[in-house]
């Protein structure tokens, strides 16, 4: 095995209020794309432009996904071994937000390729119609996070205990 390539020094920082506003996905059929992103996952359509392209949003804000068909109508999904996005996290705002998506896809048979408790966060791994690979995630509290003892962050990946997420729904108006 070769050395790992000496790290180029990072000399710039961005701001640290800055954030990842919107992500845009070539899809090839918008009314499959939507069955997923609308119907099982709830985003809420903010505007179309013309047949082609659909912008959805979480709390109206103007986007969060945009789906279009410009260059991607009818084609089949990416090759699995070339460059691209591997996959668009979704952040919920508390573990019981996520429990209610873990719902939602089981309510609607909707396959999940794996689920992951990482320490700082969990989450929930699955393809989209279109071949994207999505992660639906909540953030644990920074001030529970697991770290090393000269503080930094210790992740690790481990299964995550399904039941025990939707068990955040018992008794709840929306629960299982």
């Amino acid at each position: 095995m070769e050395p790992r390539t000496q790290r180029k020094e990072q000399t710039r920082r961005i701001h640290p209020g800055t954030r990842i506003g919107h992500v845009h996905l070539k899809v090839a059929n918008i009314e499959r794309a939507l069955g997923f992103y609308r119907d099982v996952l709830g985003f809420e359509v903010m505007q179309w432009y013309g047949d082609d392209a659909v912008f959805l949003s979480a709390g109206g804000y103007h986007h969060h996904i945009g789906l279009n068909t410009w260059m991607s109508r009818n084609a089949p999904p990416a090759p699995a071994r070339s460059a691209g996005l591997f996959h668009l996290a979704i952040l919920y705002p508390e573990r019981r937000e996520l429990a209610l998506a873990l719902r939602a896809l089981v309510d609607a048979a909707y396959p999940l390729d794996g689920a992951s408790d990482h320490g700082v966060s969990e989450a929930l791994y699955l393809r989209d119609p279109d071949d994207n690979g999505v992660e639906l995630y909540w953030d644990r509290p920074q001030d529970e996070w697991p770290r090393t003892e000269d503080g930094g962050l210790s992740m690790f990946t481990r299964p995550l205990d399904l039941r025990g997420l939707l068990a955040e729904l018992d008794g709840g108006e929306d629960g299982a």
